[in-house]
């Protein structure tokens, strides 16, 4: 009987090695390729394969670092190279940048960067000399309408009524000019006399402007004592914005009956010359040196922002340093003109035919779209900070790129482009990076948003059943014959660059 269970307990005994070989043949054959199925547990070839397995991991991830070390040593040697490729990559408006660049090779600037200022607004020296006008040399302005003279219209424009000729010729360049620049005799926009005799000190000039009430302004922070006393902060108002300001702000009244709102001086401007207020708001802002004849610099800074860093830091970065004399930033989605109207038509920012027609007359007059052969960042600007010197040739580009906005759409990134191109390339200027654009200044929103009739209009159609919808003092080049046959004109493709686009 003991002799029995001790051999039944042996073949239990003999039986448990033989389950867990068979556990581990299941398991085997499940397992992958790490299992005892390819490589025994013990196998001198799994340990092998193991530390081989380390060591690949270590040895990429060494030769990772040192390909990451070697692209940033390359880079700074190559800024620093006599070789003019090499160089080149570095400098962000040359066209080795700006071809590296739309290939999609340089990667995506953030929303916002840091802007390299000097550290001390006392070190700044401010040029004794200004800019030598060496291609325009006497620039004077056209102040009476000479249609107005044949009485064949019954009121004055703001901006006269240009001619196809008149506006052609004014693109020749020669060292005496005389051109359109806005403020014909009679055409509105008056500055009160108290105001044009305080402009008169002003050399140095931060201006920027509020219309049909749609801001408060905002005062400016991080300036200097030096720019305090150096600038006139220049705020350009019309009736309405006046009497919302006095409403919702405080204003001080000087004893020279001068209005004030903080740092920034009311500058009120009555009768306004258009129908339109995204169209008057272009005076202050494009015709600045009009408003201002004694300002030397300028920079202008659109109402519903608040400059953040001292303008004399402005100046010295984007004009002084690189010998610039016009500053301006570049758009942050488009760089062709076409493909900013498509974003404006979308948006409904103006009325659609019109911004097409305003597009086939760039086209037919030889606008290409923009690409990088053409040497420049950029055809479309981020029109809401410039920053200038008041040089004849810059004075000239205003009034030619105003003129533009006077004729056709008042969506004046798409005539910026233009007017650069009909200068073929004496016009200079820097565009400066947009991330650095957006570091300058806090943005608020605006009280109310803006909404006209014309801007949510489709086809021409609706501005034969519906005369009122036309702009009556602006935008009239629309309307005017053009001497060539539009309707055959196709417009180049649009390429959407951007999400936002």
């Amino acid at each position: 009987m003991e002799f029995e269970s001790q051999r039944s307990f042996s073949q239990r005994s003999s039986r448990r090695p033989e389950n867990s070989m068979q556990y581990q043949q299941r398991k085997n054959a499940e397992g992958g390729f790490l299992s005892p199925k390819r490589f025994n547990v013990d196998s001198p070839v799994k340990i092998l394969w193991k530390r081989g397995f380390i060591r690949l991991v270590l040895v990429a991830g060494m030769i990772w670092m040192l390909l990451i070390l070697t692209v940033l040593l390359f880079h700074i040697w190559s800024c620093q190279s006599s070789v003019a490729f090499f160089s080149a990559i570095c400098n962000r408006e040359g066209k080795v940048f700006i071809v590296l660049d739309s290939m999609g090779f340089v990667p995506k600037q953030p929303h916002r960067c840091s802007i390299p200022l000097v550290d001390e607004v006392d070190s700044i020296v401010i040029p004794k000399q200004r800019t030598p006008d060496l291609i325009v040399q006497n620039l004077t302005y056209i102040l009476e309408d000479e249609e107005m003279d044949n009485g064949s219209h019954s009121f004055p424009l703001f901006g006269g009524h240009i001619s196809w000729s008149q506006r052609e010729e004014s693109f020749k360049l020669k060292p005496m000019m005389k051109v359109h620049c806005g403020f014909m005799h009679n055409g509105g926009a008056e500055m009160d006399p108290k105001d044009v005799e305080y402009v008169k000190k002003c050399k140095f000039v931060v201006a920027s402007g509020i219309f049909d009430g749609y801001d408060t302004p905002h005062q400016p922070s991080n300036m200097s004592i030096r720019s305090q006393k150096l600038f006139c902060f220049l705020m350009v108002v019309d009736e309405k914005s006046f009497d919302f300001i006095k409403k919702n702000v405080s204003v001080r009244v000087d004893d020279n009956a001068g209005h004030w709102v903080g740092i920034w001086r009311l500058i009120l401007l009555k009768n306004q010359p258009y129908d339109e207020p995204r169209r008057n708001g272009k005076v202050p802002k494009i015709l600045v040196h009009r408003l201002f004849p004694q300002a030397h610099y300028s920079i202008w800074i659109d109402g519903k922002m608040e400059l953040i860093v001292d303008p004399l830091l402005v100046l010295e970065r984007y004009l002084w340093r690189g010998k610039h004399t016009y500053a301006i930033a570049q758009h942050k989605h488009h760089r062709s003109i076409y493909e900013d109207a498509d974003a404006n038509k979308r948006r409904k920012r103006y009325a659609r035919p019109l911004i097409d027609l305003h597009m086939k007359i760039y086209y037919y007059e030889g606008m290409e779209p923009w690409s990088p052969m053409k040497g420049t960042i950029s055809d479309v600007p981020e029109g809401a900070i410039i920053i200038r010197e008041h040089t004849a040739l810059n004075n000239l580009f205003s009034c030619l790129w105003f003129d533009e906005v006077h004729l056709f759409t008042p969506r004046d990134q798409l005539s910026f482009g233009y007017v650069v191109y009909r200068l073929r390339g004496e016009f200079k200027f820097h565009m400066f990076p947009n991330c650095e654009y957006n570091s300058l200044f806090v943005l608020h929103p605006h009280t109310r948003e803006h909404s006209s009739k014309v801007e949510w209009v489709k086809s021409l159609d609706e501005f034969k059943k519906n005369n009122a919808l036309k702009e009556s003092r602006g935008g009239l080049g629309l309307w005017t014959p053009y001497p060539a046959d539009l309707d055959k004109v196709v417009l180049p493709p649009i390429v959407r660059t951007s999400k936002a686009g």
